[in-house]
């Protein structure tokens, strides 16, 4: 059974909810990069419903456009390609235009593309690391004023793989390994200044993107289905929406004072894990 785009009714079901309920990130405008599709499309309708105002970002006009559209008159949308060492001031810039202020950032945009160990040259590795690594950077020293005059929030959207790595996804597990350091860092520069910074290590998710890469590798049309308890103990794949609701808590208020925090978002522990072969 192929997996659907189901985040589109989660929100509907928060939003609905959303008026029963006190919205956890009324009035606040945050910046999701890569919220087109997958987890940080689900992390901009989860937002909206949680009263927030979302400047959504991608490269694709009409995924963007519609990804706006459905979601209101709470969100817009920027297009902009994050290898450009100008983006982040691009970004910034549509957010104040569209949105007139910045309370937050979700660095969830990610270069996943594979490749062998032995095709990484040097125009590759440089492209993953801009996007994962260098536009995170940028793009919170570029709103660094406005966080530190609304006393806003970041969270950097990074992978398990930042530990463990894959071997044909290297440049990203590097990457994602320096987002995890950055945060840190991050963290030590502003959370004085009232900014605050935290990380989040997501484990296997199940998006439309990761189900279209399975079935090209060769995996069956119901692949999600069909998984051991040790690739998915809880008897399915992470789903975005659960990441979603998971940043809701560590951009709204309910986190602080917490900052420089890196947590796993993984269904078993990571580090130092020895699989539990009993049946």
């Amino acid at each position: 059974m192929r997996a659907g785009p189901r985040w589109r009714s989660i929100a509907l079901q928060a939003m609905k909810l959303s008026t029963k309920v006190k919205m956890k990130l009324k009035d606040k405008c945050v910046i999701v990069t890569g919220s087109t599709t997958g987890i940080g499309a689900a992390i901009a309708s989860r937002f909206v419903a949680e009263g927030a105002r979302v400047l959504v970002h991608g490269t694709n006009e009409e995924r963007a456009r519609k990804m706006s559209g459905e979601l209101g008159d709470s969100a817009d949308y920027h297009l902009d390609d994050l290898s450009s060492p100008e983006a982040p001031r691009r970004i910034v810039a549509a957010a104040m235009e569209k949105l007139g202020r910045i309370d937050a950032i979700v660095n969830n945009a990610a270069n996943n593309v594979r490749c062998d160990f032995g095709d990484i040259d040097a125009d590759f590795f440089d492209k993953v690391i801009a996007v994962n690594l260098r536009t995170p950077l940028l793009l919170v020293q570029e709103a660094r004023e406005e966080l530190i005059k609304n006393q806003g929030s970041v969270l950097n959207v990074g992978s398990v793989l930042a530990y463990s790595g894959q071997s044909n996804l290297l440049t990203y597990c590097v990457s994602k390994g320096g987002l995890m350091t950055l945060s840190r860092n991050l963290a030590n520069q502003l959370t004085a200044k009232g900014v605050r910074v935290n990380h989040v290590n997501v484990g296997w998710t199940l998006t439309d993107n990761e189900y279209r890469i399975k079935v090209g590798d060769g995996l069956p049309a119901d692949w999600p289905e069909t998984l051991n308890k040790q690739e998915a103990p809880s008897g399915k794949l992470i789903q975005p929406e659960e990441i979603a609701a998971a940043a809701v808590y560590w951009i709204g208020d309910e986190s602080r004072p917490f900052a420089g925090s890196v947590v796993e978002l993984e269904q078993y522990p990571v580090i130092g894990r020895i699989p539990d072969q009993q049946k």
